[in-house]
């Protein structure tokens, strides 16, 4: 897997635009009327006021408490960049919350606390308990994280949950039932080792135990070494907990022979000899972070047999917190738990764990590139399995429910699991598989606008994604300009700048062009006026020559513009079979609207090359294709005959025996809404469509920027599709981040 280069500069762009920070808040209900805002404030608050005072229970009814998480830090333990203060840890507890909220649908706030005094802290949070249904500490240094979370849990009746001990505890021990499976080893016997005794390693050991794990078999290390009993050197009441009575002393005497190593300590802690002084099939989870204690590559070379796990997502078997933390807190919030306890956690693991053990669905396996199967490599689930959101929840609530920590058992887990489904937005795992796809084409992409700051940070982004080489139409100066104006210096050797002055191969462009254009009415000079000095046209000759594998131009001309252009190049157009399908993407669902490029106003049979063109690229985005041909009309009524060629354009399909489903003509609101559909049973659709045919480019252009500026869709496309190369049009309003989107589509093929 080719490792993402992340610059300085790329990461502050990221949290600065399109607006400083990671989240919004936006309103859940109507704010528009006179009586909107009576009911949402003055005097209509009053009544749920009253009641949640009468009975504090319906807070959960009448407010977001239910769905509403508080992540806290005072900065002390960020990531791995120590004790940053509490403005410092802003952007990581900002990023926790939409993690909270991409995973499992939680709502989360991010409050940073500018004191190292934990009594401080325990008030703190203690006093805006009524405002969240679960609190997640986060980044707080150890003893003191140990004593602000014990606290907290006795003194509030809403879940309180340090994920960086038990977050990282429950992944740690679902990937440890598996190895142990794959061993052939029980928890009971195995001999663990710890590395480090700060807040994660000791929620590890202390759930271990919980699940069956000896305190005989369990040894502790720190940086002085084992803790045995009677050590007095840099102890604490929790390490003490943990003091076993032994004559060893150091991390290499208690390898030896040891099942099991844990390691949330320092890079390179681990010794090649300590792996191979390990008993048979050993696990290794070195899960220091940036930095494992020791690399998969180290231990396999001196021990094949071993069961290596990370916290790395370069390798396999990524310890990754995000597995635990955003599903629990669904389970306990959905039961409005009074707390997380050790039974919803272990319940959590064995999900976890079974699911890992489970068959891969496909799309996890399109999203990575590869084939995933339960083994050595594959023992705990991938973070965008879409299992997740509706196993491990339902593991955690029934944990719940069954050790009475529950105010409001779920009657109905089936129902409950079918609003997990609906929680989670698809148009993600789509997108991600797009990613993959085009990491393992390598495609060479031309970026035909290399004048363009926008264009230069979407190649530069493209190639450090590791999707293949980014080739640059223009200037070299120009562009290590614009680079070195981006804070993309450092970028200017990295890709590949190509013009007319540089390339060897303008004497066979202008004669393949002079061959297309010379009955057109273009002489020569024409013919090297465009080939040398038109960059989209240019583009389009290296595309045809396979000197790069697709092209993405449009950002600073007009498409039909740049349409006309590769045309001169291109069979791209309607006569040829060309088409131009727009994705939509919001709130979870994915329409594409066609034709919003090429035809102007296409009759009968235009419209069943459309219909076939967007179910290609529907089949492309993993989309199982239902096509609507739309019109203000249903079925004939009104009568119009502007509406009947939509009608007509099924009875082509009928002629051509496509193998999609395909209905018309149709409102817009009966092709998209099942219950709008339920008044004609006699359709042929089997659900809402998600590819529209619309009767003229004007109707298509309007519906995609009216749901673009109105309803705030994320708009891709329009997608070229017919064309025998990969060929992508931006509009001239993208962003850099439109602009990849367009390069993955076309690298990927879609068209």
């Amino acid at each position: 897997m080719a490792k993402t280069k992340i610059t300085d500069e790329e990461a502050l762009a990221f949290h600065l635009e399109p607006t400083p920070g990671k989240f919004e808040v936006r309103a859940t209900v109507p704010m528009t009327t006179q009586r909107d805002l009576s009911l949402a404030y003055s005097p209509g608050v009053a009544v749920p006021c009253e009641a949640i005072a009468a009975n504090p229970e319906t807070a959960y009814d009448y407010t977001n408490k239910g769905n509403l998480v508080a992540v806290i830090s005072n900065g002390t333990a960020v990531l791995g960049l120590g004790n940053l203060g509490a403005l410092g840890s802003k952007p990581v507890m900002e990023g926790k919350a939409v993690l909270f909220k991409r995973f499992a649908d939680v709502n989360a706030v991010d409050i940073e606390l500018d004191t190292e005094d934990p009594d401080e802290i325990i008030q703190a949070v203690k006093l805006m308990g009524p405002t969240f249904g679960g609190i997640n500490l986060e980044d707080i240094k150890a003893p003191e994280c140990f004593i602000i979370e014990q606290r907290l849990k006795e003194e509030m009746d809403i879940p309180v949950f340090h994920d960086d001990q038990h977050g990282t505890a429950v992944i740690c021990a679902a990937g440890l039932i598996n190895a142990l499976h794959l061993s052939d080893k029980k928890i009971e016997d195995v001999k663990i080792v710890l590395n480090g005794a700060g807040a994660a390693g000791i929620a590890c050991i202390e759930l271990l135990k919980r699940m069956g794990a000896r305190h005989d078999n369990c040894i502790v290390c720190d940086t002085k070494g084992v803790i045995f009993q009677g050590r007095t050197e840099g102890m604490n009441q929790w390490k003490s907990a943990h003091a076993v009575k032994t004559e060893l002393r150091s991390l290499e005497d208690a390898m030896k022979g040891a099942d099991v190593f844990l390691g949330v300590s320092a890079k390179g802690a681990v010794t090649q000899e300590m792996v191979a002084s390990m008993a048979d099939n050993p696990v290794i989870f070195a899960m220091a972070n940036p930095d494992p204690e020791i690399t998969p590559e180290e231990a396999h070379e001196v021990r094949m047999d071993a069961i290596v796990a990370t916290g790395r997502s370069d390798y396999p078997n990524q310890v990754n917190n995000v597995l635990g933390f955003p599903y629990l807190f669904r389970g306990a919030l959905d039961i409005h738990a009074r707390a997380i306890n050790d039974e919803m956690k272990i319940a959590c693991a064995h999900a976890l764990a079974k699911i890992a053990r489970e068959d891969v669905p496909d799309e996890v396996a399109l999203a990575y590139g590869k084939a995933l199967s339960f083994g050595r490599d594959y023992i705990i689930p991938t973070p965008f399995d879409p299992r997740l959101i509706h196993r491990i929840p339902t593991a955690v609530a029934r944990a719940g429910m069954d050790t009475g920590a529950a105010r409001r058992p779920i009657i109905d887990m089936d129902a409950y699991e079918l609003t997990l489904k609906s929680r989670m937005d698809p148009t993600a795992s789509i997108l991600r598989g797009l990613n993959a796809r085009a990491r393992a084409a390598q495609a060479r992409m031309i970026f035909a606008e290399g004048d363009d700051p926008r264009v230069l940070r979407a190649a530069v982004t493209y190639q450090r994604s590791g999707f293949g080489k980014a080739l640059v139409v223009g200037r070299p100066g120009d562009v290590k300009a614009k680079l070195e104006a981006a804070g993309l210096e450092d970028a200017v050797r990295e890709i590949e700048v190509v013009n007319a002055a540089n390339t060897t191969h303008l004497d066979s462009y202008k004669a393949f062009l002079y061959k297309r254009l010379q009955r057109r009415g273009f002489d020569q000079k024409d013919v090297h006026r465009l080939a040398a000095r038109d960059r989209h046209v240019f583009s389009a000759l290296m595309l045809a020559h396979g000197h790069g594998d697709a092209l993405v131009s449009g950002a600073t001309r007009k498409s039909a513009h740049v349409l006309d252009q590769i045309n001169h190049v291109f069979d791209a157009d309607a006569e040829h079979g060309a088409a131009g399908i727009t994705a939509l993407l919001h709130k979870g669902r994915i329409v594409l609207i066609g034709d919003t490029l090429v035809h102007e106003w296409p009759e009968t049979e235009d419209l069943a090359n459309i219909a076939e063109r967007g179910a290609s690229v529907a089949r492309g985005l993993g989309l199982e294709p239902r096509v609507a041909f739309v019109s203000f009309s249903t079925f004939g009524y009104p009568v119009s005959e502007r509406a009947e060629k939509m009608h007509l354009a099924c009875d082509a399909l009928d002629a051509r025996g496509v193998d999609f489903e395909y209905e018309g003509e149709m409102a817009v609101d009966v092709a998209l809404n099942a219950k709008a559909q339920m008044s004609y049973p006699f359709s042929r659709l089997t659900g809402p469509a998600n590819m529209l045919v619309v009767p003229a480019r004007h109707s298509a252009s309007i519906s995609v920027k009216l749901m673009q500026e109105m309803g705030e869709a994320t708009v891709i496309g329009p997608i070229l599709t017919g064309v025998n190369k990969p060929i992508q049009i931006c509009s001239t309003v993208s962003t850099a981040n439109d602009i990849l989107n367009m390069a993955v589509l076309a690298a990927c093929g879609i068209g």
